[in-house]
């Protein structure tokens, strides 16, 4: 039997030690009751000066849309998640990672690119010379990342990796009206670093 996650995690380290990222990652565990344990891996700084935070769990089984009849336990599409961002480290991110990885398992929800996730709460916490300030993020929206589909062994479905930007109530209205690419021309429009956790929200006209 395939080890799903032992096979992403190895491709993962692969994809990052390429991009100069060298070492093992820092891992956090969440687990939330009924679900099974869902990881965040912190790859990073790269050259850049930027943290990819990667869950790993959420490709354990294929994703299936709750209103099919037929279910297939080793054909349908897999995604783990990875969301990137400059030091300092967040708080409460990975948390917000798990519930997102997840949501395939406990609510039916396939996770996709151009998809808009609102967990309706905080996402995280920041560090400022003031004391920690909660972040004004309540929502991710999925995307290309630059983490190549893992191919698995036949007849198991590839795991595609998502980038998972977080943004504002203001962004995710924004989104819900015109698009997700919309939403991403306006952070090139407006000089926006979704990669900044301290970043101003966007405000598209």
């Amino acid at each position: 039997m395939v080890d799903v996650l032992a096979e992403v995690r190895h491709r993962l380290q692969e994809h990052f030690t390429a991009a100069g990222v060298v070492g093992d990652p820092a891992e956090a565990s969440v687990t939330f009751l009924g679900a099974e344990r869902i990881s965040v891996l912190r790859f990073g700084p790269d050259a850049d000066g930027v943290n990819h935070f990667v869950t790993l769990g959420c490709s354990r089984y294929p994703m299936v849309d709750p209103t099919n009849f037929v279910t297939d336990t080793q054909l349908g599409p897999r995604a783990e998640l990875v969301v990137s961002l400059r030091p300092p480290s967040p708080t409460g991110l990975a948390r917000s990672m798990a519930v997102l990885a997840a949501a395939p398992s406990v609510e039916g929800l396939v996770l996709e690119p151009d998809a808009l996730v609102d967990l309706s709460a905080p996402l995280f916490s920041v560090d400022t010379p003031g004391g920690p300030r909660t972040a004004p993020f309540t929502a991710f929206l999925l995307g290309p990342s630059p983490v190549e589909d893992i191919v698995l062994p036949e007849p198991l479905s590839a795991v595609t990796v998502l980038q998972a930007t977080p943004i504002t109530p203001t962004e995710a209205a924004w989104v819900r009206l015109k698009g997700a690419e919309a939403m991403r021309e306006a952070w090139r429009a407006d000089g926006v670093d979704v990669f900044d956790a301290g970043r101003r929200a966007s405000e598209p006209s």
